[in-house]
């Protein structure tokens, strides 16, 4: 416990240090001061230790919650709950538990093979790596309450009614035939023994491991985002990313989808495109599609889904994005 307090004290202290650390390291450097260079310097040398720290500060937190929610207990919660209510449980146990897009399948088939209703399955799906909890950390710390908070009523509102919908088309025999041949699973939740000191560790060993995997994407994302803040004019951005724009949120889900890419690698793009002058709505739309939409996630769901079911979850989801995008940038 000593220990976690004087981590947590030097978390705090760093984290305030970072911005003056930031000025003074580009003002050593042979650049102009204002110029170009010097300002997506500045952005590249403040946000990378400014989003590992949020990262990892959220991820020690939510690994120590995670301890609670194993697989096999989020099946239990999951198992025999009907639609509506088991819609809205799912999105909400998307936000606090670990698993992403790369979980897709082994999740898919434990939650089918444990009875849980499709609709519910598809509810979680598209919450857990679009609402969680690292995408939720870094949309506070960056923009603030107002943003966060709207995009986790948003994210949520797609979460829950897209799987409403996919759970009301009765697909259960896209399928792909081996699944639905799988026997059902006991859904019990086995007994916790896990102390505090325990969860400590499991949340330094969840800080090792995700910071671990997706650094590389947090350096290509910032970097992306430093060249967008020093040398894209603003006036260019507005043209192809304003509000005014009808056709930019479909065209910003439609660039998404392809792209591979973690809310933590995802955020401090956004961050660059609004701070030249993008629509707060578009770039939303842009980051939902490459979170909970992106072509990987689709190609390892084909292993258990049929096409058409693929189609009807894109479908689903793409047009529950659209709406966020048009609502943001009519309302903000």
């Amino acid at each position: 416990m000593l220990f976690l307090a004087a981590a947590t004290t030097l978390w705090f202290v760093l984290y305030l240090a970072l911005a003056p650390l930031a000025d003074t390291a580009v003002a050593a450097l042979p650049v102009e001061g204002g110029s170009r260079l010097a300002e997506s310097l500045r952005f590249f040398l403040y946000d990378t230790p400014k989003v590992l720290l949020l990262l990892a500060g959220v991820v020690m937190l939510m690994g120590m919650v995670n301890s609670w929610f194993t697989p096999e207990r989020t099946r239990a919660l999951l198992a025999r709950r009907g639609e509506g209510v088991g819609n809205v449980l799912a999105a909400l146990l998307g936000i606090v538990t670990p698993f992403c897009s790369c979980s897709a399948v082994p999740l898919f088939i434990g939650f089918v093979r444990a009875g849980v209703p499709l609709g519910n399955t598809f509810s979680f799906l598209i919450s857990a790596p679009m609402v969680n909890e690292v995408a939720l950390a870094l949309l506070l710390g960056m923009f603030g309450v107002r943003v966060a908070g709207l995009y986790l009523g948003l994210g949520l509102a797609i979460a829950i009614v897209s799987g409403w919908v996919i759970g009301r088309l009765k697909m259960e025999g896209s399928l792909e035939d081996w699944v639905r041949e799988m026997p059902h699973a006991d859904a019990t939740v086995g007994h916790d023994t896990l102390t505090l000191a325990d969860r400590i560790d499991v949340g330094f060993a969840s800080v090792r491991e995700i910071v671990g995997k997706v650094w590389p994407y947090i350096l290509a994302g910032i970097a992306v985002g430093a060249a967008i803040h020093g040398y894209v004019p603003e006036a260019l951005m507005a043209r192809f990313m304003g509000r005014d724009v009808w056709w930019a949120v479909p065209l910003s889900v439609l660039l998404g989808v392809p792209m591979y890419a973690n809310a933590a690698g995802i955020i401090p793009v956004v961050e660059a495109l609004l701070a030249k002058g993008a629509a707060l709505g578009t770039v939303l739309a842009f980051m939902m599609s490459v979170i909970a939409l992106s072509l990987p996630e689709m190609i390892i769901l084909r292993k258990v889904l049929k096409p058409r079911l693929i189609a009807a979850f894109v479908g689903v989801v793409a047009t529950g994005i659209l709406v966020v995008g048009y609502v943001f940038n009519a309302v903000l």
